[in-house]
């Protein structure tokens, strides 16, 4: 008799394993699960290898060296940095720099971008084909050699801060842009310019060939966006007496967010993740403070960890936000 109820209790227990695995969302956590254990996995393994294999190298190996002196100053920080500073202050100032020129370049991205985009619906057939001109100059050539081209221009072609003169209280020398900043205005004196805030060649130089090369993608983003709006909605916006403009920007934009949204947020992944390029034109951002504290102290995987970790978490971030943007755009379209 007991095994009678046994197997009816195994049966019952098989048959609520079976309704469990049928559920197809418990289905779907469990192989994540499962992935993340294997990723997991391998991440304990590849480490433990790397590890073993540094002690019998004689390599030192862990983050102890963050709180040593750094050794070596920084040309340009938010808050200034002295070498006697720690390593972990280092790498704070250089997330700063690679910060700086992320956000002002997703700004300056997305305003030039979005005109440009716009620029090739105009009725005007010279502005729509000085658009597709720089979407196809811009888009075709790699990022590193545009932000080399810029960087000569900015340190061969400008004038020194003696011979150049002011355009709307702007200097443009090889030194830098001088841009006035709350009544403070830039002016010559002696050899240099004083007054105002300074962007250096090397910020100016990465700042605009990132904004240069992204806003051609970004163009073609709204460009399709734009497109994917029905055409009806257009002539209907025409009957009712509005403008061109008007159409655009009440009609046709708030529509296009939703196919625009999606491909933008990777364009700003790639703009933070293209800064690490400054290392070419010498601007210190976070990768070239990790080279040179590679130089210095010989911990590659934790410098390079310490890269991945902080990239990863910008992404990340980024992505959320734009995400949290999006949802709330489709809820005030509905």
């Amino acid at each position: 008799m007991e095994s009678g109820w046994d197997f009816v209790r195994a049966t019952d227990s098989l048959t609520v394993l079976m309704t469990f695995w049928r559920n197809q969302k418990i289905r779907g956590w469990l192989y994540q699960f499962a992935a993340l254990l294997l990723v997991a996995l391998c991440v304990a393994v590849l480490a433990d290898n790397t590890l073993e294999n540094m002690r019998t190298r004689g390599i030192q190996s862990g983050f102890g060296f963050l709180s040593q002196p750094a050794g070596f100053d920084i040309s340009e920080s938010l808050f200034g940095f002295e070498s006697t500073q720690p390593y972990w202050q280092a790498f704070l100032t250089g997330l700063g720099n690679t910060l700086k020129v992320a956000l002002i370049g997703i700004i300056l991205t997305t305003i030039l971008g979005v005109l440009l985009g716009v620029g090739r619906f105009s009725q005007n057939i010279l502005i729509r084909g000085l658009c597709l001109t720089y979407v196809e100059i811009f888009r075709n050539i790699p990022l590193l050699l545009q932000l080399l081209m810029w960087y000569l221009v900015c340190v061969e072609w400008l004038p020194t801060a003696r011979e150049a003169e002011p355009f709307l209280g702007i200097y443009l020398t090889k030194a830098g842009l001088a841009l006035p900043w709350f009544g403070d205005v830039p002016v010559k004196a002696g050899f240099g310019i004083k007054g105002g805030v300074t962007l250096s060649p090397e910020f100016f130089a990465l700042l605009l060939g990132l904004t240069i090369y992204t806003a051609s993608y970004i163009a073609e983003i709204v460009r399709s966006g734009i497109a994917s709006v029905p055409r009806g909605q257009l002539e209907a916006a025409l009957s009712l007496g509005l403008s061109r403009a008007q159409t655009m920007r009440l009609i046709q934009l708030p529509q296009a967010l939703r196919v625009i949204i999606p491909p933008l947020t990777n364009q700003y992944l790639n703009l933070t993740k293209n800064s690490s390029l400054a290392v070419a034109v010498g601007y210190p951002e976070l990768v070239s403070i990790a080279n040179t504290s590679i130089n210095q102290t010989g911990r590659a995987v934790e410098c390079i960890a310490v890269i991945m970790a902080v990239y990863l978490t910008l992404s990340l971030l980024t992505s959320v936000l734009m995400n949290a943007y999006n949802r709330r755009a489709a809820i005030k379209e509905r």
